[in-house]
């Protein structure tokens, strides 16, 4: 028996492993928030980020207990993510991306375990989950992969790459795969002058003709909810969650750490503010007042969806059903109403702090350009996810394939 198959010490629990690795975030949310005008100038995480998240145990926070991981419940990446978010939402988007792979790579077949994990237990994946960007043919025990893969965030300080594309044949359904590639085998090019999360450097990749064993992909078909082919050596209902149907949750926790720190800090600045020409205290109009409760409001619905929908999906797999489409769906359509709330929600912020969001020296016109950022992804368009479920709701194909 390979020692990755070997048998896990004991623990503590779930929940206080949780608990613990929550009071780490909120402990460095502080550091990292003072740290994130350098991340923005750098277009990536400063090297003490990246020291601390792994000194902390973050990164590994759903990787399988039997390999030293935490093996948290999926909802971590919405409370811990939000959690780091408050300081430096760049931070805490590659965190949970990055975090996410560890949760995914205990779905890929032993072998490719084996090879990453039995090399380095800490070894940190990107991805590019851009399907089309590939061209992909198949070879003798594996495939030929080629492509230009957008948004690799954190790809600079990864050993591999998770990477999509579509393997095409005539006779056969597309099979949309996943193949993990070496560092040694994939360009890093320096595209990644935004805006917005300046700090993830998410970067291009590029790699032409690159062969990947069979063992080191993994089929979407596989990857639905239920049964992967890491199964046997990771058997927990955390490994048996439909990936795709739930991948905004990866992200969504960022936005709303992102809105919950932008109201935070309006609150404290405002309780000692005066109107600069009436000399009027702010905390006693009523409309501060109105808008500070809009805000909550926006960021606690956001949070009780986000929360919801992952406790929801975790009770599921522990009791071994799969959700329909229809319900894959809802999870998608939701998760990006509950992230277009914590933008709304910095956008209220941004309106009541008036002149002082445009200070660079401020923290406000960061949290309002990473917000817009956020959104921005494919995943919280409310366009493409309630369209997706208005397909599916009316008897309709899905048009997403890997749901």
């Amino acid at each position: 028996m390979s020692d990755l198959a070997a048998p896990a010490l004991a623990r503590p629990t779930t929940a206080s492993r949780h608990d613990e690795l929550l009071a780490r975030a909120t402990d460095l949310a502080a550091v990292f928030a003072e740290r994130a005008a350098r991340a923005e100038e750098l277009r990536r995480l400063p090297p003490e980020n990246e020291r601390e998240l792994h000194d902390a145990g973050l990164y590994r926070m759903l990787q399988p207990l039997a390999l030293g991981g935490a093996e948290l419940d999926y909802t971590c990446l919405i409370t811990i993510g939000s959690a780091l978010a408050a300081g430096c939402a760049s931070t805490a988007w590659n965190l949970t991306n990055l975090a996410s792979h560890h949760w995914m790579l205990a779905m890929f077949p032993p072998e490719a375990q084996d090879r990453i994990w039995g090399e380095d237990r800490d070894a940190l994946i990107a991805s590019s989950f851009v399907f089309p960007a590939a061209k992909v043919e198949k070879a003798p025990g594996g495939y030929l992969v080629s492509g230009r893969w957008p948004f690799s965030s954190g790809v600079d300080v990864c050993q591999w790459n998770m990477l999509a594309g579509i393997v095409r044949a005539e006779g056969e359904a597309p099979d949309h795969r996943i193949f993990l590639v070496p560092r040694s085998d994939y360009q890093i090019l320096d595209t990644w002058h935004v805006t917005g999360l300046k700090g993830t450097g998410s970067q291009d990749v590029v790699c032409n003709e690159v062969f990947v064993p069979e063992a080191m992909t993994v089929s979407v078909a596989h990857l639905k909810g239920g049964v992967t082919p890491g199964t046997e050596r990771h058997p927990a209902p955390l490994y048996r969650l439909p990936v795709f149907a739930l991948f905004p949750a990866i992200l969504s926790g960022v936005g709303l750490g992102n809105g919950e720190g932008a109201l935070n800090a309006f609150v404290e600045t405002t309780k000692k503010r005066t109107a600069s020409y009436t000399g009027a205290r702010l905390s006693e109009l009523q409309s501060t007042q109105i808008r500070i409760g809009a805000a909550a409001t926006k960021l606690a619905h956001s949070r009780r969806v986000m929360v919801g929908i992952c406790e929801e999906a975790m009770r599921d797999a522990e009791r071994g059903h799969v959700p329909d489409i229809v319900t894959k769906q809802a999870y998608r359509r939701d998760l990006a109403y509950a992230t277009s709330l914590s933008t709304a929600a910095v956008d209220e912020i941004n309106t009541g702090s008036g002149a002082q969001a445009l200070f660079l020296a401020g923290a406000q016109q960061r949290r309002f350009r990473d917000a817009h950022a956020i959104s921005a992804h494919i995943a919280f368009s409310a366009d493409m996810a309630n369209a997706a479920y208005g397909r599916v709701a009316l008897g309709l194909e899905t048009d997403n394939p890997v749901v």
